[in-house]
């Protein structure tokens, strides 16, 4: 009897070291709440592609309006880069200061084609002539804009690229002045142009 319950009465087996989270790669095992979070993180940029595409949408629509914003208000810092850098600015500058045959180009074309329908023969000939008249004066004066911003700006900027500023200044010098984007800063003759606000405080 003393002998069966010594036996039963035997210690049990030492439990087993627990196991050393330091063991193996030298770091603490992370736990489960751990490890649900940073695969969280790793999926957040992926979890819902509709809405990664619907915000990238509105990240570049909201892109568009601030250049055009900038366009309009002439926003040097916030300029596109078509229109952004001091090159541009001193051709759009330079373009802005002086009268050019190009900026009448379209309104006398919207005369021509009105007055076409017009079925008698001496406006006929007088529409022709002007026509003729007026496509000369823009080919001699983008020629002579072309000669000038080729001799000038190397010549100012011989650090700078002024690629593509040449037929930069040939397309504003085509549009009409209340509609160049952005808004001249000087009028023709050189004179800065008054901003509206310093206009309402007089």
């Amino acid at each position: 009897m003393f002998r069966r319950k010594s036996a039963d009465e035997a210690p049990a087996p030492a439990a087993a070291p627990a196991e050393d989270k330091t063991s193996g790669k030298g770091a603490p095992t992370p736990t489960r709440k751990e490890a649900e979070a940073a695969r969280k993180a790793r999926l957040q940029g992926v979890s819902d592609p509709k809405a990664a595409k619907k915000a990238a949408r509105e990240a570049d629509r909201q892109a568009r309006y601030e250049a055009r914003m900038a366009l309009q208000r002439g926003d040097e810092k916030h300029l596109p880069l078509r229109d952004a850098g001091p090159v541009r600015k001193y051709v759009r500058d330079w373009v802005d200061g002086r009268r050019s045959a190009g900026e009448l180009f379209i309104p006398v074309a919207l005369v021509v084609l009105l007055a076409g329908f017009i079925r008698v023969n001496w406006v006929q000939v007088v529409l022709l002539y002007s026509w003729l008249a007026m496509l000369i004066g823009v080919v001699l004066d983008s020629v002579f804009i072309v000669y000038r911003l080729r001799k000038d700006l190397p010549a100012k900027f011989p650090d700078q690229d002024t690629r593509g500023a040449v037929g930069y200044g040939v397309l504003r010098s085509l549009q009409i002045r209340r509609l160049r984007l952005p808004p001249p800063t000087v009028k023709a003759g050189g004179k800065p142009v008054v901003p509206k606000a310093a206009r309402a405080k007089k």
